[in-house]
């Protein structure tokens, strides 16, 4: 029996079985039987494989299992967001660590394409798994055409 523990998305869940990838390595596991998940849970804890074949998963200890609450935010970026990318380049990603936890990412783009860009981000499954690693519980996406900016805070939960 093979056993992993780590911090897995939901990619794909029926009655009777779900896939897991790991946000760390994106391996995919998937589940002899469905614990209760949904896409786009995110499960924390071990996985074993299922004798004896090992060729399926199950869930032996889970830690934490949570949704990651995605908002498309009505709000503008903030002033200090707007000041960091003055000078960036359109395509460029800077990243920006939140006092305590949490991470935010500031994307300049073509002020044509803000609402494309902020949709696709709000669909992507990445953007799961990226809040998933770290460690945030709610994801939300800000834009302004007039600055060419789309503004992704991953926030962390309360206790963090």
């Amino acid at each position: 029996m093979t056993e992993k523990t780590g911090t897995f998305v939901v990619t794909h869940a029926e009655e009777e079985t779900a896939v897991l990838r790991d946000v760390g390595t994106a391996q995919v596991h998937t589940l002899g039987s469905n614990p209760g998940l949904a896409v786009g849970d995110v499960l924390e804890g071990t996985v074993a494989t299922e004798p004896p074949l090992d060729l399926t998963w199950e869930a032996v200890d889970v830690e934490r299992h949570r949704r990651i609450e995605l908002v498309d935010s009505e709000l503008e970026p903030t002033r200090d967001s707007r000041a960091r990318v003055a000078d960036a380049e359109v395509g460029e990603v800077l990243r920006v660590e939140r006092a305590g936890r949490g991470e935010l990412h500031l994307l300049p783009v073509p002020s044509d394409e803000v609402e494309t860009v902020a949709t696709e981000i709000l669909a992507d499954e990445e953007t799961v798994a990226r809040a998933a690693r770290l460690g945030a519980v709610r994801v939300e996406v800000r834009r302004s055409a007039d600055d060419g900016l789309v503004s992704v805070r991953y926030l962390p939960d309360h206790g963090g």
